[in-house]
């Protein structure tokens, strides 16, 4: 089974866009709207008039009336309808809140007070048609595991069939741009995210990363004091999984609490370890870590011990194993990536493990119980 294959049901869905309806004649409230519809990543309809509004009032998804409107559009009843909202400018008079009793509207939004709620109205709105995107972890079971560079080669192949980033949670990795040749491309870091409040739209933040194609990377500058925010990385991974297909995620291996509420907003968590008995026993340690999770499987680098025997060792089922690339170094000092092309061992492995982990039917392994010996 082939990659876009695998991917279908994650697919982007090119379905229309949902466009909401302004209607107001206030040329100062309809900027407004514009620009926080804007920061919510949707471009609305703008109706002017009366008629206008009638025009597209059954078709929107969203009805956004200015109160400068309201009770002339009232006198008209229009159909009853979800999504209507009446938004005007300070405080609400008694005769505005009779005029959306009329239009059946769910509230009456006061601005500035309200742009928040706007905001996430209409990027709700905006990202709702859309699947929400597979995230898959990956973390280091031993050292030298190539953790940093299986995340990195998982978002080149799956980028091949969908929007894709990649996010760096490793403070202490050597920065996902700089592995993917992302390090001179503009775009937002960590940095920049750590500065932001309030909700982050899907649009917004696929927009403002560093990427090549349809793939991209939120990761730290080089040389700056690398720490981690818990409420930049959940609006970060709540936004870039309703904006991607593939969202792969670079975990550390030290114990932290916001690293194991990452994990467990993970569909899936690799771990990568080295075929070697030392290895495995280093990855046992961190199995048993995640004991009782699901959705846990084992990418081993090298061929030095069998699949059965590493399951059986870690109580966890061996998903793929990569063997040695040459010139591999020489591919990321070029800025091209771990993966030159999808026909070396990295890339092919790669599409195999996305193909499975795409295929809940695959994915539906047994997952051995029990401690054996690695070796």
């Amino acid at each position: 089974m082939t990659l876009a294959h695998a991917l279908r049901s994650h697919d982007t869905f090119r379905h229309e866009p949902a466009v909401p309806l302004v209607v107001t004649a206030d040329p100062a409230l309809r900027d407004e709207l514009l620009r926080l519809a804007a920061a919510a990543g949707v471009t609305p309809e703008v109706a002017a008039d009366i008629g206008g509004a009638l025009r597209s009032w059954a078709r929107a998804p969203v009805v956004l009336v200015g109160g400068d409107l309201a009770a002339g559009l009232a006198d008209l009843g229009p159909d009853r309808r979800d999504g209507v909202h009446v938004v005007t400018w300070g405080a609400t008079e008694t005769a505005l809140f009779r005029a959306g009793l009329a239009l059946g509207a769910e509230n009456v939004a006061e601005l500035p007070r309200s742009e928040g709620w706007v905001v996430e109205t209409l990027t709700d709105l905006g990202e709702a048609a859309r699947p929400r995107g597979l995230v898959v972890g990956v973390v280091g079971g031993s050292g030298g595991a190539g953790a940093t560079t299986l995340a990195c080669a998982l978002g080149q192949v799956a980028a091949r069939s969908g929007d894709t980033v990649v996010i760096d949670c490793d403070p202490l990795g050597p920065g996902l741009d700089r592995v993917l040749g992302l390090d001179r491309n503009d775009g937002f870091r960590w940095d920049a995210l750590c500065q932001t409040t309030g909700r982050l739209s899907a649009r917004a933040l696929r927009d403002a990363l560093p990427r090549r194609g349809r793939l991209g990377v939120l990761t730290w500058y080089a040389g700056t004091s690398a720490t981690l925010q818990a409420f930049a990385v959940r609006e970060a991974l709540s936004a870039a999984r309703r904006g991607h297909d593939v969202v792969v995620v670079d975990l550390p291996r030290t114990p932290d609490p916001l690293v194991d509420e990452v994990v467990s907003r993970c569909d899936l968590v690799l771990i990568a370890t080295v075929a070697t008995v030392s290895g495995v026993a280093s990855a046992a340690r961190l199995c048993a870590r995640h004991q009782g999770r699901t959705g846990l499987g084992l990418v081993l680098r090298g061929d030095r011990l069998h699949d059965h025997e590493v399951a059986a060792a870690t109580g966890v089922p061996v998903l793929a194993s990569v063997p040695h690339q040459r010139s591999l170094a020489e591919s990321v000092d070029l800025g091209l990536g771990p993966v030159r092309n999808q026909r070396g061992p990295l890339g092919r492995a790669c599409v195999d493990l996305l193909a499975r982990l795409t295929d809940p039917a695959a994915m539906a392994v047994a997952v051995p119980t029990g401690l054996g010996t690695a070796a």
